[in-house]
Parts: structure tokens; C-alpha cells; sequence
């Protein structure tokens, strides 16, 4: 299996992107601005999105990738895009996004017998299995509803990713029984900004201290969400933690292959 990083910052400018993640390519894991630089017959050949939460900037893509591939899904006779969510992103997407006034609904369009997106619920703890890739939902801890994921690479180990989230014990609990060959965790502020990571419930590097701690033996730590002019911050903090895990910043375009 290979992840491409289509988009792995806080924000947006210049060389920055929202969290995307191509997993071989048909599958996409959250939907934030980095899904604009894959090519139109790339697009095209996704079948699934799964989405750890409701804020705009893991989401943008799903709007605007249902526009871009519908006459062509279309003309190939494609099934609905599946787009996996917990229910209570499902209803924010509803709400929000497909309703007419922020966008066209397109879990009816081009037709209601036959629309281009397709909103399928889970829930914590489920283990999709799309595309012969077994996908198990992960919880998180964040202001909204929210996910992270689990990729099964068989004999290689999971990837896993934590979504946007702070301080969550139930994920080191459940990750002590998986065989963990990387880690991709969000560190969204500095730690001069501690006190706004944790109203946000997002990370700083002493909070990724104590989670880190709670992860048994050496493993690949990408960093994401880092906010736009604060990587050199934010890594020269999570460089003194002293911890057994290699860590490095993600980058967009990096790919991981997994099995």
C-alpha cells in the first residue's frame, strides 16, 4: 500500500495545504486543499473518503471533487462515491455543505437514483474493508465528533493516524494491541501557544510529549498540522522531548509504503 500526502498543515499559504492523505488511489483520507493538485482523471478513480471530523479545512475537497468528477464518473457508469463519516458529521455535511445554499447537494445529483456522492456512517471501533484494505476507526478527542484511523498492513504493521485530537488515553489503550510501523500525529501549536492547544484540543510538543510516552517501543513519527510559519518552532521544541521514536515533520508529497 502507498500514502501520498497530498496536504499535511494547519492552514493555508504559499506551499501549505489542508490534511489529505491517497491511500494507492482510490481512497482518500480526509479532503482539505491538497486534493486540488491531483489530476482530473486522478480524481476520478477515487471510490472512497474517509473524513475524521466536520471543521472546513479536512473536508473543502469533497464539495468540489463532486463537481469535478461527476460527468466523468458518469460516462464510466461508476458507483457513488462513499463518503465514510460518523453520523454526526454526516448531519454537519447535510446541513452545511449539501444544502443548496453553501453547495448542490450531490447525494442527489446528477440524479437521486444515481448521484455521484454516496454519506455512509460509522462508528468507533468499526474496520471497513474498501478496496481489500482493512480500515479500523480509531477515537479521537477534539471539539467535534471525531476519528482517527488505522490502514492494516498485514505482517508490515498499521499506519495510523490520529486526526485531530488532544491528550487521548483511549488511543494509547487501544494501540498497545497493534502493531504500530507509523504514527501520523497532529502538533498544531507551539508551545508559547499551550494554552490555545488545549481550549482547542489540539497538540503542543510537551502535550505530544505525554502522549508519545504512552507508545511502546521505537516508531516512524510523522508531525502534521502545523500551522503555517511555525515549523521551525514547533519541530525545534518536539526535538528536545528525548523520546525513543523518530520523528520528523511531515511533507507534502512525501509517500509511505506500508506491506
Amino acid at each position: 500500500m502507498n500514502f501520498q500526502v497530498l496536504g499535511c498543515s494547519g492552514s493555508i499559504a504559499a506551499g501549505c495545504k489542508t490534511t489529505a492523505f491517497l491511500l494507492d488511489d482510490d481512497v482518500l483520507i480526509d479532503a482539505g486543499t491538497g486534493v486540488g493538485d491531483m489530476a482530473l482523471e486522478a480524481l476520478a478513480r477515487i471510490d472512497h473518503i474517509l473524513i475524521t471530523h466536520s471543521h472546513l479545512d479536512h473536508i473543502l475537497a469533497v464539495a468540489l471533487l463532486a463537481d469535478a468528477v461527476m460527468r466523468l464518473r458518469r460516462a464510466a457508469h461508476s458507483a457513488p462515491i462513499q463518503v465514510h463519516a460518523l453520523p454526526e458529521t454526516i448531519a454537519a455535511l447535510r446541513a452545511h455543505i449539501f444544502n443548496g445554499i453553501i453547495w448542490p447537494d450531490f447525494t442527489r445529483l446528477p440524479s437521486a437514483e444515481h448521484p455521484v456522492l454516496e454519506l455512509v456512517p460509522f462508528a468507533v471501533g468499526d474496520v471497513l474493508t474498501l478496496g481489500g484494505k482493512k480500515i479500523e476507526v480509531l477515537t479521537a478527542s477534539h471539539t467535534v465528533p471525531a476519528v482517527g484511523f488505522a490502514v492494516d498492513g498485514g505482517e508490515a504493521g498499521h499506519w495510523v493516524f490520529t486526526g485531530d485530537t488532544g491528550p487521548n488515553p483511549a488511543l494509547w489503550e487501544r494501540l498497545r494491541g497493534m502493531k504500530v510501523a507509523h504514527l501520523v500525529i497532529e502538533t498544531a501549536f507551539s508551545d508559547e501557544e499551550r494554552q490555545l492547544a488545549r481550549i482547542s484540543r489540539h497538540l503542543c510538543p510537551t502535550a505530544l510529549g505525554h502522549e508519545l510516552a504512552q507508545l511502546e517501543g521505537s516508531v516512524d513519527v510523522h508531525i502534521t498540522h502545523i500551522k503555517p510559519g511555525e515549523m521551525e518552532a514547533v519541530m525545534s521544541e518536539i526535538g528536545r522531548l528525548g523520546t525513543p521514536h523518530r520523528i520528523h515533520a511531515m511533507q507534502a508529497g512525501q509517500v509511505t509504503v506500508l506491506g
